[in-house]
């Protein structure tokens, strides 16, 4: 079943938000925050994360039904490549070296401004990129 391209997005907003104060502040709290959050979207899909659960109950009712939809396998996708980057930004925040941790942190922060800004999901063009790849050598 396909998604509402906007959650992905506002997803991508959120999690733009958080990365900031992470690099901000150098919390590696704050950090592990965001890893749970992006592994609950790997896991379950973006409807299942924290900020998927809060579009869904609180904006998309304000903003009315979804005139775009996309596969939710790509944004699933980019929830495991993000994961990937909190993980090892939270490994350079709590044991070093802390360059690690900042610019793991900075490299998911682009990539989520990227998505809620101009709607340029890297995650998503790294699956599709996946795909041809995979398809091809079949």
């Amino acid at each position: 079943m396909d998604i509402d391209v906007r959650g992905p997005r506002f997803g991508a907003a959120v999690t733009t938000v958080v990365l900031a104060v992470v690099l901000i502040t150098g919390s590696p709290w704050v950090l592990a925050w965001q890893t749970l959050a992006f592994a609950l979207g790997a896991a379950g899909g973006v409807g299942r994360s924290p900020y998927g659960w809060l579009f869904r109950t609180v904006v998309r009712p304000r903003i009315g039904p979804p005139t775009e939809f996309e596969p939710p396998e790509p944004p699933r996708f980019a929830q495991v490549v993000g994961l990937l980057f909190a993980v090892v930004g939270l490994i350079g925040y709590t044991v070093g070296p802390e360059w690690l941790g900042l610019a793991a942190t900075a490299a998911a922060l682009a990539a989520a401004f990227l998505n809620a800004a101009f709607g340029y999901c890297l995650g998503c063009e790294m699956y599709l990129l996946v795909r041809r790849v995979t398809v091809r050598a079949e």
